[in-house]
């Protein structure tokens, strides 16, 4: 990949990036970009983008993933004129974008290939199949062997507590988007789900709000495993820390997907609309499986990091999650609210 100059610069109290167009051109156009994903794993498909349109500069401004929400909105009702694509893991926000009418209608080549569950009316699109996992210490593991699903994970915290006691981690769901989601959708699949949160409470466990404070605890055998992490993260840590185990759960996998849409409020809704095209094409999916090391959805391209591959190694046990407004329920202020309470109540067990 070649060398992308970046011009750091402040707006609107943001830390945003600017990637000049490769061939400077008076008046040239601006592609901007909201996204939780880190700029630094986006650099690959940026790079790759503005060579095959090299008068383009694009403006990527890195956030959380409520803040991409809460701004495309404030913009949109405020100034009418927002980002060209917006892209962010909470699917169920993005969801309400879409569902609300803060998408626009987009009309995509590729998109008779794309799954059935993982697109909206044309304005709500997964890019990434990303399943959560279970991550382990393997020298932890030397004279036991590590769950491989939820029934075994149980049995372990009950049979073994003792020797596993405040080594254990997952997501806090009060302050991780994605853990919540994941606990919501374990408790619709898992009639158990609850057994396994006393579990997990009686074992000490330790709550984080993103996986790189857990993974990073894990690879060093600090924490012994990990559940209902994002399997994106980790594989790319078991790059550099052969020590760190992944378990795709036996009973069921969920699988999330980064989702991506065209503001209706875009300020540059064709240009928004090319790079969303790029995104679902071979070219822009290959890229983020093989560079970004993200599992991607195009049924055509094989290898790691492919949900061909994952469908081959684990067929019906994986569950993704589709694309659709019934997403929106999890953001319903009494089920949330019912939900954390019965989290903490089991997690006071320890």
């Amino acid at each position: 990949m070649g060398c992308i100059g970046l011009v750091p610069f402040a707006s609107q109290g943001m830390a945003d990036t600017l990637f000049p167009a490769k061939q400077p051109e008076l008046g040239g156009p601006v592609l901007t970009v909201y996204s939780s994903l880190d700029r630094e794993l986006s650099r690959p498909l940026v790079d790759a983008f503005q060579t095959a349109n090299p008068t383009v500069a694009l403006r990527y401004e890195e956030m959380q993933t409520q803040d991409v929400y809460e701004r495309t909105i404030e913009e949109t009702d405020q100034s009418g004129k927002t980002a060209d694509i917006i892209i962010s893991s909470a699917m169920d926000l993005q969801m309400k974008l879409a569902n609300d009418g803060y998408a626009r209608r987009v009309d995509l080549p590729n998109i008779d290939i794309w799954p059935d569950w993982a697109s909206w009316r044309d304005t709500a699109f997964a890019l990434t199949f990303e399943p959560a996992v279970i991550v382990y210490h393997k020298p932890s593991f030397i004279d036991i062997a590590p769950p491989h699903s939820r029934a075994e994970l149980i049995a372990l915290l009950r049979e073994r507590g003792d020797a596993f006691f405040g080594r254990i981690a997952t997501y806090d769901i009060e302050r991780a988007g994605v853990g919540y989601l994941f606990l919501a959708l374990d408790e619709k699949n898992h009639r158990d789900i609850w057994d396994l949160v006393n579990a997990l409470g009686s074992a000490g466990v330790k709550l984080y709000s993103n996986s790189s404070a857990i993974l990073h605890r894990v690879a060093e055998g600090q924490f012994a495993l990990g559940y209902n992490i994002l399997g994106s993260y980790a594989a790319n840590w078991t790059k550099t820390h052969p020590e760190l185990g992944i378990i795709l759960p036996s009973d069921y996998t969920l699988v999330m997907s980064r989702i991506a849409l065209v503001p209706q409020a875009a300020q540059n809704p064709e240009l928004g609309t090319q790079f969303l095209s790029f995104l679902m094409s071979r070219e822009g999916q290959s890229i983020m499986a093989k560079q970004v090391g993200i599992p991607v959805l195009h049924p055509d391209i094989r290898g790691d990091n492919t949900v061909h591959h994952m469908a081959t190694a684990h067929g019906s046990q994986l569950r993704p999650i589709a694309v659709r407004p019934s997403l929106m329920v999890y953001l319903d202020q009494v089920k949330r609210a019912k939900i954390v309470e019965k989290w903490n109540k089991a997690l006071s067990n320890q």
